[in-house]
């Protein structure tokens, strides 16, 4: 399932442009043939031709907002890839320099993926800091309960960058534990337009600024590889990280409270959070009035009997 924002900005440190929803060419509709009388046209042809007109000029207009893009953010963006399976088999180096391979992080539990670059001057930056921020109010620790991995969508970042970045974003969190749980790497290009490809992350280096144009969002994975959540920005609600960590471990993590708002609340992939499920609160209430009175019952039948 696919998902898009329509919006793009510039941060002083990075340009940031959030996802835009593809144009799509016209449909040419079906070859011209001999005009019928008008007394013999149906009016279900007259409903269809209205809305092909509607569904043209519609796809017009998108076509030319994507138009006065600046020409540095056309195709700029971030796809929602859903149950996409990541090339685990991608070679990387770790922030120490040795080679390692993507899949090296999954199995154990959720992942939490992150496509940054380490010299991004400000960008990439609050994206860790948000996640560390949000990471930080939830009782799940990276190194224990879940995975972290960064990785950089730049080239020519080394080892040493990643090693740095590293130390920073750790001294941040707080937690030793996640010194063996969250993993900043680099790679060649092949791999990195591999990885950036099967997870929608579109971006372009903008020559004029000497930066990256690029989405802001981290991916939640599952254990065996597979893009289950997006959440947008540079700023996670605490509640939609856990929840979605929840639903990517397939219940492996989490208590009996996470499910029950997992139950209440759903997953929405065009804005990217988790929004309250009317109806399944209504029934959730209609249960708990239910045993509410039940309760009641009890208590005051066996008071009647003392």
């Amino acid at each position: 399932m696919r998902a898009e924002i329509l919006a793009a900005g510039r941060g002083r440190g990075g340009v940031v442009a959030a996802p835009l929803e593809p144009a799509r060419p016209p449909d040419r509709g079906r070859p011209c043939g001999r005009r019928e009388p008008k007394r013999r046209r149906r009016p279900r042809a007259r409903v269809r031709l209205t809305a092909g007109l509607i569904v043209a000029i519609w796809l017009g207009a998108t076509a030319i907002a994507d138009d006065r893009r600046p020409p540095g953010l056309r195709g700029v963006g971030l796809e929602q890839h859903l149950d996409a399976a990541l090339p685990l088999d991608l070679p990387f180096r770790d922030e120490s320099g040795a080679a390692v391979r993507l899949g090296d992080y999954f199995g154990r539990g959720p992942v939490i993926l992150t496509l940054v670059y380490y010299e991004c001057p400000m960008l990439c930056t609050e994206v860790l800091n948000g996640l560390v921020k949000s990471l930080g109010v939830l009782s799940f620790t990276v190194g224990k309960d879940l995975t972290v991995v960064t990785v950089s969508f730049e080239p020519h970042d080394t080892p040493v960058a990643a090693a740095a970045k590293k130390a920073s974003v750790l001294t941040r969190y707080g937690r030793p534990e996640a010194a063996a749980g969250w993993h900043f790497l680099v790679g060649d290009e092949p791999a990195i337009a591999r990885l950036a490809e099967t997870v929608g992350f579109h971006y372009a280096y903008d020559v004029t600024n000497q930066q990256y144009a690029h989405a802001t969002a981290i991916m939640l994975v599952t254990p065996d590889g597979h893009l289950s959540r997006y959440l947008y920005g540079v700023e996670y609600s605490p509640r939609d990280l856990r929840l979605g960590l929840v639903e990517a471990s397939a219940n492996r993590i989490g208590s009996a409270v996470d499910q029950v708002l997992l139950f209440c609340f759903h997953y929405d992939p065009a804005t990217g959070k988790y929004g309250a499920v009317v109806m399944n609160l209504v029934r959730l209430g209609g249960v708990a009035t239910v045993l509410a009175l039940c309760t009641a019952i009890v208590v005051l039948r066996r008071r009647e009997r003392s």
